[in-house]
Formats: structure tokens, C-alpha cells, sequence
């Protein structure tokens, strides 16, 4: 099943996407109360918006595909006529993780050691400011200069996770989406004397956290449909043309490592992402970057296409 948060008639609904095309919306609450109304009982409440139903579990994935099966007329529309917001507008968290390819490792001159090997970088974006959706602009703000894609698979948390194993940690997932972890590469706010080994790394970091630097979409696919996710491909195209491609079996960390690795450190909550890390072909390594006007496609076999375009920001 394929989860959507969509707007609406001014408002913010969830939705399934269905169809043989993935060209009609279905809106989850609309669907249950009708359905409710057939089998003669309350509707549930966990269809207000995404995160809730996350929160809900199992049952609220159950139910989500029982009023997708079952509707029909007004609940159902043409996916054209609505507007796809991030699938999870609100994460609690944004996780992300560096170096998690080794082509991606080697691209920029770097040498594979046993430390990436050894335990993932992880780091955090602003969820409240970056997270944006499909079709949304990407804002390049003045003090930007060098702004890179990295097209990645993101994981959605379903359950709360704390000290899972990894043979457990897939039973914690929800389901995959796309990201973009765009990021400046030059990021330079104030002039200062000299950069030390840790100011170069703030200036990396910092550079992750821009406005609108977390393009996401444009659904969750939930996890039954994708049982294995080291078996996907990842494409990255930048105005028609492809500049990443690989396969997520190449991860270092793989997905249920990941889960492992992260719930030791933070409690992972329903609605969380994590963001899988990035393959060889960014723009920092030909020092081609992204500018206004440019159309970027992201695509994973299984899940579908973001698209964002680029634009200036005053800001």
C-alpha cells in the first residue's frame, strides 16, 4: 500500500494511492466512516493525519487497507487534482546517515578504511524547517553556494524502538520513501582567520540543515510490499539527466544495522526517519551543483519518483 498526506479543498488529509497507474487518491477518513457506516460501528480515529496513524500500528495499517479496498465515489479522487505533501510532514526526527557507500566514500578522493566499516555516521537535519514535499521548491538561500544532491532511500518508523536487534529491526520499520539529503558543500556565513579539522566539519554539518533541504516522497510504501530493502536501485536525475545510480545491497550499514546501531543511542518513535545515506555521482565531485530553475527526479524501484524543482530564496 502506498500512504499519502495530501491537500485538498484547503485542507491536509491522508490518502492511499491507488489504481493500476498510482493515479487515484484515496481519502482514509472519507472511506472508514463510510465503511463504518455499513458495518454499524465507530470510525476510528487514527485517520487525522499521518504521524496518528503511525502511532496506531499494525491496526491502523490494517484498517488503512480495508477503506482503501472498500471505497468507492467521493472518497475516491484523480491523484492530479490534489497536491502531495511530505508523506510524514511532521517527523519528530530527521536522521541521516554519511558515508554509507563505499563508491560515494572513494568518489571524492577518499579511501576506503576499516572505521566505515566499523560504525555509521549519523547525523540530524531540522525536521520542522527542512522536510518538504513532492513537486515542492528546494530554496537556495543568499549565503548558498555549492548546493549537491544525494538521491537515498529513507526509512519510516512504525513502532517505538529502543535496543532492537537486528533481526528484529525490520518488524520496526512502516515503510520506504525517497530522499533527497541535498546539502551546501560551502557553506560560509562569516569570514574567520583559519578553519580547524572541527570548524570544516560544522560548516558540513550545517550546511545539511538549510531551509527546504529535506525533499521527501512522494508516499511510504509500507513494508510487506518491500520485504527485503537491499534490493533496490536508486537513480538521480538532474534535468533529465542521470547522475547517480546504484543498488542499495551496496549499503555498508544495511537497513536493519541501521535500526541496531541508532535505537542503542535514541528511542526511534512512530513517523521518524532515516535517511540511508547517499551513492557515488554528487555534484561536489565534477563541482557541478544544483541552480535555479533545475528539475530533480529521484527514483527507487518499488517506491516511485520525487520530483522538486530549484529555486532562489530573498532569505
Amino acid at each position: 500500500m502506498k500512504l499519502v498526506t495530501y491537500s485538498a479543498g484547503g485542507e491536509q488529509r491522508v490518502g492511499a494511492v491507488v489504481g493500476d497507474d498510482n493515479n487515484q487518491v484515496v481519502d482514509l477518513a472519507a472511506a472508514d466512516r463510510a465503511l463504518a457506516r455499513r458495518e454499524k460501528r465507530k470510525t476510528h480515529a487514527f485517520f487525522s493525519d499521518m504521524l496518528t496513524l503511525l502511532e496506531a500500528g499494525s491496526k491502523g495499517i490494517s484498517a488503512a487497507k480495508k477503506a482503501a479496498a472498500a471505497a468507492s465515489g467521493a472518497s475516491v479522487k484523480p491523484l492530479s487534482k490534489v497536491r502531495l505533501k511530505a508523506p510524514v510532514p511532521n517527523p519528530r526526527k530527521v536522521l541521516c546517515l554519511a558515508g554509507n557507500y563505499q563508491d560515494h566514500i572513494e568518489e571524492g578522493g577518499g579511501k576506503m578504511e576499516k572505521q566505515d566499516k566499523e560504525t555509521p555516521r549519523v547525523f540530524m537535519k531540522p525536521p520542522s524547517t527542512t522536510v518538504i514535499g513532492q513537486n515542492d521548491k528546494i530554496l537556495i538561500p543568499p549565503v548558498a553556494r555549492s548546493i549537491d544532491w544525494e538521491g537515498e532511500l529513507a526509512v519510516v518508523i512504525g513502532r517505538k524502538a529502543k535496543g532492537v536487534k537486528p533481526k528484529d529491526a525490520l518488524k520496526y520499520v512502516a515503510g520506504y520513501t525517497i530522499m533527497n539529503d541535498v546539502s551546501e558543500r560551502d557553506l560560509k556565513i562569516k569570514k574567520r582567520t583559519d578553519s580547524r579539522p572541527r570548524d570544516e566539519w560544522f560548516d558540513w554539518l550545517n550546511g545539511k540543515w538549510l531551509d527546504t533541504f529535506g525533499p521527501q516522497g512522494p508516499w511510504i510504501v509500507t513494508r510487506d510490499e518491500i520485504p527485503d530493502p537491499q534490493k533496490l536501485d536508486i537513480s538521480t536525475f538532474i534535468n533529465g539527466e542521470r547522475k547517480q545510480h546504484n543498488n542499495t545491497g551496496q549499503m555498508l550499514y544495511p537497513v536493519n544495522k541501521i535500526i541496531e546501531y541508532i535505537s542503542a543511542i535514541v528511542t526511534l518513535e512512530p513517523g521518524d526517519l532515516i535517511s540511508t545515506g547517499t551513492i557515488s555521482g554528487v555534484g561536489s565531485t565534477t563541482g557541478t551543483f544544483m541552480k535555479p530553475g533545475d528539475k530533480v527526479q529521484i527514483e527507487i524501484s518499488s517506491i516511485g519518483v520525487l520530483k522538486n524543482t530549484v529555486a532562489a530564496s530573498k532569505k
